[in-house]
């Protein structure tokens, strides 16, 4: 792996939300995860989410049956100092310590800037670890015309 790729190394956290199972098979990511980004804001997810630790919105890729051209389970919430209280139709999702590249797309959200920077990291040698790669919707993407999403991935 190229040794000038921006990495972090973060620590476990928890992240409450819903999800759904899909996969990057033509018409199923592209219907499922905008789907599920409905559902939470139409229903007000982030209001339900207890102990929010930011307002930031975390979607995260895990349960990867194997590479990213198999299913997996994508998964939408907010970051939360514990879970002692899960609302109903909501589920709590650890996010083990571990190492990240970080990814930072930059742009018009409207225009797919992070679907772009996914086709972008697909190409890239990493070693990925495929436990739970994810994006990061905090302030800077509050202008959807102007935002910044962060995107980490999990390595090895």
């Amino acid at each position: 792996m190229n040794k000038n790729l921006k990495t972090e190394t973060l620590p476990a956290f928890l992240v409450m939300g819903i999800e759904v199972k899909t996969a990057n098979a033509p018409g199923k990511a592209e219907k499922d995860i905008p789907a599920l980004w409905e559902t939470f804001m139409k229903q007000d997810i982030i209001s339900k989410i207890q102990f929010k630790i930011t307002p930031d919105v975390y979607c995260i890729y895990t349960h990867y049956e194997g590479d990213y051209t198999q299913p997996y389970t994508t998964f939408l919430g907010c970051r939360v100092s514990n879970a002692e209280f899960i609302p109903e139709g909501l589920r709590v999702l650890t996010i083990n310590a571990g190492h990240y590249f970080k990814k930072e797309a930059k742009g018009d959200l409207t225009q797919g800037i992070v679907f772009g920077a996914w086709q972008e990291i697909w190409q890239m040698p990493l070693d990925r670890a495929y436990t739970a790669d994810f994006e990061v919707y905090g302030q800077k993407a509050s202008n959807p015309n102007q935002a910044e999403v962060d995107i980490y991935v999990a390595l090895k």
